[in-house]
């Protein structure tokens, strides 16, 4: 028997005859926390709807805990979500929002104050118990709707963008206190995001979706340092991407030599990467951007365009500049598919 605790198992997901999620397979262990990553558009919060109920799939099957909940009701499967909208109730306190869901349960009094309160606790709200959500922060409210779902002890907790309306400063704050609290509760998490840094921070494995489909699993460093694909390579950063055709990088201009090149579908260079001032490559200048600790070139090539970034204290280039540079293979993700 297999010791997965979440399993989907060829899910089909649509809306009017319209097919989104096309015979998904996705096996996840208890207390780990995966990430779905991905566009807008990508099927990934169409997956994120079907497990917790709220999206009647097409044809597959969902199993939690040993049990196919696939037609079971959402109340009844023991899942825990987190939207992009807080969804508070603006008339109760801080308490009440996090007993809501408790009091629905028929929990008894005394239980609620005891598990209310340590989960206030837990999210650094204990002395907010009494204000109402007006009187909160944004990071704050996200507490509480954060609070509001683990009380019920929830067997998997769905998150999805729940960062995405507050400043960098609180997602950075707020993507701190989710990796502890998911660490120190040992709560299974899926994280529904199209932010690479969040999904790199936060996940035990990401799972990177392409129209409907997934185009890569792995570890965070998996994922960052070896893409399988020209599609994920591009998605986390690596802008340069070039297929590879009889020795030579193909883009969409034309090609570039590439001496040693391996045997792959294709290359690919963060922006980084590419090495100003010297090689075997010449280009011309078409833009330049100071970004404060870095600034950042267009170059235009035989090939297309090539996107560089250099220190702030190195040489600098002007716009119509012609230099040479070199897209070091050492440096470069080598993919398997284009």
């Amino acid at each position: 028997m297999s010791d997965d605790f979440l399993t989907l198992e060829n899910l089909t997901l649509g809306y009017g005859g319209a097919i989104a999620v096309d015979r998904l397979k996705l096996s996840m262990k208890q207390g780990e926390l995966v990430a779905l990553l991905g566009p807008s558009g990508c099927g990934k919060t169409t997956t994120m709807r079907a497990i917790a109920g709220l999206l009647e799939p097409v044809s597959g099957k969902v199993t939690l805990d040993g049990q196919d909940i696939t037609r079971t009701p959402p109340n009844k499967r023991g899942i825990g979500l987190v939207f992009q909208s807080y969804a508070l109730f603006p008339h109760l306190s801080v308490f009440e929002n996090v007993a809501f869901g408790l009091r629905l349960q028929g929990v008894a009094r005394d239980e609620i104050t005891r598990r209310v309160t340590a989960t206030l606790a837990s999210v650094g709200l204990a002395a907010y118990a009494d204000r109402q959500p007006r009187a909160l922060s944004g990071g704050q409210q996200q507490r509480v709707a954060l609070a509001r779902s683990i009380v019920v002890e929830p067997k998997l907790l769905l998150l999805d963008e729940p960062l995405s309306n507050l400043d960098a400063r609180l997602r950075l704050e707020m993507r701190s206190e989710l990796a502890r609290l998911q660490k120190d509760l040992g709560i299974t998490m899926i994280y529904v995001t199209h932010d690479q840094s969040e999904a790199l921070a936060l996940a035990d494995r990401i799972i990177v979706m392409r129209q409907g489909k997934i185009e890569q699993i792995g570890t965070p460093p998996d994922i960052y340092e070896r893409p399988q694909s020209a599609f994920v390579a591009e998605f986390i950063g690596f802008e340069n991407t070039f297929s590879l055709e009889r020795g030579a990088l193909k883009g969409p201009r034309g090609h570039l030599p590439c001496e040693g090149a391996p045997e792959a579908a294709a290359l690919a260079w963060r922006p980084r990467a590419v090495v100003l001032g010297q090689g075997p490559h010449r280009g011309k200048v078409v833009g330049a951007s100071y970004l404060g600790e870095m600034v950042e070139y267009l170059i235009e090539t035989p090939a297309g365009l090539i996107k560089a970034e250099t220190s702030a204290t190195a040489p600098r280039h002007a716009m119509g500049d012609t230099l040479t540079f070199d897209l070091p293979l050492a440096s470069a993700a080598v993919l398997a598919r284009g």
